[in-house]
C-alpha cells in the first residue's frame, strides 16, 4: 500500500520514484548467483512469502505506473546490507551476532549453519543507490556484495572481530530459508559504474564500535 501511495503521489508531483527491492524476489533460488533475469523461487503460502510476495507486487506496481502512466522509476534489488546505527535487536543475522557477541551471549545459528548470505557495508549501498538514481536506467539492479559467507563464516569473522570465546548455539531453522543468496553485479558494474568497496572484516568493526557504544550506554542506563 505504501509503494501504491508514492507511486500515486510521484505520478501527480512528476518525481522519479526508486523502489528499494530485496533479494527476497528471488526466492529460495535454484541459480546462483542470482542474476536480475531470474525470476525466482518463492513460496506464495509460505511463512516469508508475505515479504517476499509484497516485495514481488510492489516491483509489479512500480513497472505498471512506469509503463502505463510514465512514471520515471528506478528499482533496487538490495541484498543484506550491516553498518552503523543499526536496530540492536531488528533479528537481522549481523545485528543479532554483533549483539549476542558483545554481550556475552551464544550466538544463534538456525538450522546447520551451511546456509550463505552476501553482506554489503551500508556506504557502498548509498553509493549504488546514488548511481541508480543519477543515472537512465530503470533496473532492477542488484546491489549487494558478492563476497559469500555461510552462517557459520560469519560467526567465525564476529568471533574474531569482538570475542575469540564467543560460543554458538544452534536451532531449529525457519520455514523457507534460502539456502544459498548472493548476487551477480555484473548489470550494476555496467551500466551503473558501481561495485562495493567494503568488504566485510573492514566494514565490521566498524558496525561492532557502534553497537558496543550503545550496548554498553544501554546497560549503564540499567544499572548493569
Amino acid at each position: 500500500m505504501g509503494t501504491l501511495n508514492m507511486l500515486g503521489l510521484a505520478k501527480r508531483v512528476g518525481a522519479r520514484f526508486l523502489l528499494t527491492s530485496t533479494s527476497e524476489v528471488y526466492g529460495d533460488p535454484l541459480q546462483h548467483p542470482q542474476k536480475e533475469t531470474y525470476w525466482g523461487n518463492v513460496n506464495p503460502i509460505g511463512e516469508r512469502s508475505c515479504y517476499d510476495e509484497g516485495k514481488r507486487t510492489a516491483e509489479t506496481l512500480t513497472m505498471d505506473y512506469h509503463r502505463g502512466d510514465g512514471v520515471e522509476v528506478r528499482i533496487a534489488r538490495i541484498f543484506n546490507t550491516y553498518g552503523p546505527r543499526m536496530c540492536l535487536d531488528d533479528g537481522r543475522v549481523v545485528s543479532n551476532f554483533v549483539a549476542q557477541a558483545i554481550r556475552k551471549q551464544p550466538m544463534t545459528v538456525y538450522g546447520d549453519g551451511k546456509q550463505t548470505r552476501s553482506f554489503q557495508f551500508v556506504s557502498d549501498l548509498v553509493d549504488g543507490l546514488v548511481a541508480l538514481m543519477e543515472g537512465e536506467h530503470i533496473g532492477p539492479f542488484n546491489l549487494g556484495n558478492p563476497g559469500e559467507f555461510t552462517m557459520l563464516e560469519l560467526a567465525e569473522v564476529v568471533k574474531d572481530t569482538i570475542d575469540p570465546s564467543a560460543t554458538i548455539e544452534y536451532k531449529p531453522n525457519t520455514a523457507d530459508d534460502p539456502h544459498m543468496r548472493k548476487p551477480d553485479i555484473s548489470k550494476a558494474k555496467e551500466l551503473l559504474n558501481w561495485e562495493p568497496k567494503i568488504p566485510l572484516r573492514e566494514g565490521l568493526p566498524l558496525m561492532v564500535n557502534d553497537f558496543r557504544n550503545r550496548i554498553l550506554n544501554e546497560d549503564e542506563g540499567k544499572g548493569a
